[in-house]
Formats: C-alpha cells, sequence, structure tokens
C-alpha cells in the first residue's frame, strides 16, 4: 500500500463538540469554537461540524445551527454542518426551516448532520419531551424532514422547499440501516472493536440504494486522532478527554476537560480504570510516521471516503498543533 496516495484519497473534516476545559465558562469554549473553524480552513479542510448536547456539564455546545451559523459567518470556504442535530429533540418541521435560513445565507457550504440520540439523564429527556422510545421514531422523522425540502408535505418549509442541503446520518442504532435506505451518507465512529464497525459498514454498503442525493455509498469515518513530535506527547492530547468519558461513565455526567497531569495523577477505581483504558482504546495517536501508516491502514480497512477528525484536547495550541501535522500528512493545500 502507498501510504501517502491512501492518504490523499480520502477527503479530510473535522468536528468540534465545543468540550469546556475546567475553570472556563461556556461563552469562552463557544468563542475558542469559531476561532478553531477560522484556523481549521486555513489548513486547508474540507468541513467543520458541530455537535449537540444537553444539560452537560462538560460541553458548551447546545445549539448546533445557531453555532454553526457563527462558524459559517466567521468563514468563507470550508462547509459547515452539523455531526448532529439530534432528531428526536425537535419538530423535523423546525429543523428544515433552520437548515433553509443557513443554506439561504451561506449557499453550497451547509451540511445537515443528523442523529438519533436522547438525552444522557432522565432530567434533561423529560426537559427535552423526548424519552428513550423516541429514538425508535427517527426513521420516521428523516422521511418527514427530507420531505420540506422536496416540497411533499401540505405545510411549506420555507425557506427550505426546493434547496438541496446534503444530509448524512450517524450510524447510532439503526441509522446505518436508515443511510442506506434513503440513499444518504453514512457517518460511522471508529471503534476498538473494529469487527462489529466493518461489519455495520458491509451491511451499509450491501443495503444501499441510491437515491437524489447519492448514486453510491459514501462513508465518513469519525477518528479521534492525535498527532504530536513524540507518540508520548499525542498520547497525553487525548488524556483529558478519556477521563471525562470515564467519568460520565461512572458518574453519568460528562465533566470539564482536566489537565492531563491531573488525570493521570488520580487514584481511579478499577471500575474508572477499566472505562478510561476503553475510551483510549478507540483512540489513534504516535507521531507523524506512526500515524501516517495508522491512518492509512484504517482508510483501507474501511475503504472511507472521508475522515472526521474528532480530537478534543485540554491545550488549545497543542490540539491545533495536530491539526496542523494531519494537514500535513493528508496533503491538504494549506496544511
Amino acid at each position: 500500500m502507498d501510504t501517502r496516495a491512501r492518504l490523499r484519497s480520502v477527503r479530510w473534516s473535522v468536528l468540534d463538540r465545543a468540550l469546556t476545559r475546567a475553570g472556563l465558562e461556556p461563552a469562552e469554549t463557544l468563542r475558542e469554537t469559531v476561532r478553531f473553524a477560522g484556523q481549521v480552513e486555513a489548513l486547508g479542510y474540507h468541513r467543520f461540524w458541530v455537535a449537540e448536547h444537553h444539560g452537560v456539564p462538560g460541553v458548551a455546545g447546545s445549539a448546533p445551527t445557531v453555532l454553526a451559523a457563527a462558524v459559517a459567518a466567521a468563514t468563507s470556504r470550508i462547509r459547515v454542518g452539523t455531526g448532529g442535530v439530534m432528531l428526536p429533540n425537535h419538530r423535523p418541521l423546525v429543523v428544515a426551516e433552520q437548515f433553509g435560513v443557513l443554506a439561504s445565507l451561506f449557499p453550497g457550504r451547509i451540511d445537515m448532520g443528523l442523529g438519533r440520540s436522547v438525552g444522557f439523564t432522565g432530567a434533561v429527556r423529560r426537559a427535552l419531551g423526548a424519552e428513550k422510545e423516541a429514538a425508535e421514531r427517527f426513521g420516521e422523522q428523516l422521511t418527514e424532514l427530507l420531505g420540506y425540502f422536496e416540497g411533499a408535505h401540505g405545510v411549506r418549509a420555507l425557506p427550505a422547499e426546493g434547496l438541496r442541503v446534503p444530509a448524512f446520518v450517524l450510524a447510532v442504532g439503526a441509522g446505518a440501516d436508515l443511510a442506506a435506505a434513503h440513499g444518504l451518507p453514512l457517518v460511522m465512529a471508529h471503534l476498538s472493536d473494529e469487527d462489529r464497525m466493518l461489519n455495520a459498514i458491509e451491511s451499509y454498503r450491501a443495503a444501499f440504494r441510491p437515491g437524489p442525493q447519492q448514486r453510491r455509498p459514501y462513508l465518513i469515518v469519525a477518528v479521534n486522532a492525535a498527532v504530536a513530535a513524540t507518540h508520548e506527547e499525542a498520547r497525553l492530547l487525548q488524556v483529558s478527554e478519556a477521563w471525562a468519558t470515564a467519568f460520565s461513565r461512572t458518574r453519568g455526567i460528562f465533566p470539564p476537560l482536566e489537565a492531563p497531569a491531573e488525570v493521570l495523577a488520580r487514584e481511579m477505581t478499577d471500575r474508572e480504570r477499566a472505562y478510561f483504558e476503553q475510551a483510549a482504546s478507540g483512540q489513534l495517536h504516535g507521531d507523524e510516521t506512526e500515524m501516517a501508516q495508522a491512518l492509512a491502514r484504517l482508510a483501507e480497512r474501511t475503504g472511507a471516503d472521508e475522515f472526521l477528525l474528532t480530537l478534543n484536547s485540554h491545550d488549545p495550541a497543542g490540539r491545533l498543533d495536530s491539526y496542523r501535522r494531519l494537514a500535513r500528512l493528508a496533503g491538504l493545500a494549506a496544511g
């Protein structure tokens, strides 16, 4: 395998979930996301997506279409979208209208990434009016939402009607099956259990039916990848998020990111350590040579059309350096 050619055969994009850092206000995190989008655009990345989380102390991004508007206004070339808007939390008509406004203001640059997740806790789900069973209506909601862009309902979703806003489906639950049935691109998270991931990808490709947007399957692999001068420096960039994930699994709350040194100095319980190591196992990190090989192999195994990089770190400068190094590996114009 020609590593260099394989890395240049895929598109490269970025997902920023607006994770907060300990001691900082959410407002500063959101402003940092907008600044980061400009930096990512300058490096030559293809897309910049934001996400939706509610009632989470460690995440500032609760209103993805609003944040996407701020990002699009602060950039000029990069595609901007969501990874994703969680349909069970919203009426499809409102989602269509919101993306219609975005696409009207920033023509040719807006992506509509969609997911089926509901709130992480019972209190959040009740506040949103979307209990766990609401996720089972995702397929129905997806069909309704897409119909508004086609003018297929009695109520007109202006200004969305008639616009072509690319839709993407997150592979959660039945997401892969629905993406295949609707002829839409699939966003698949890189899993430590690669056999399960590859089986889901194979099923998506086998079941794919061409639609108005896509004539063939299109796969985006979301991967937490860190690159630094050394393997250890790259690993440290991911420690904070791995601990926040372990914390959420044991306490039900995803906290602000702590400094790596503070995390590693902790006396973790056996349960915390197991979740911490599990979170880390799905991450990729290394120096530039190591990561070029690791990502080229991942592209080869999955047949990915695009990588969506999801690194969040306690150190913004370290994160930016990682994305700069990845841009060079990918051969991006400004990398």
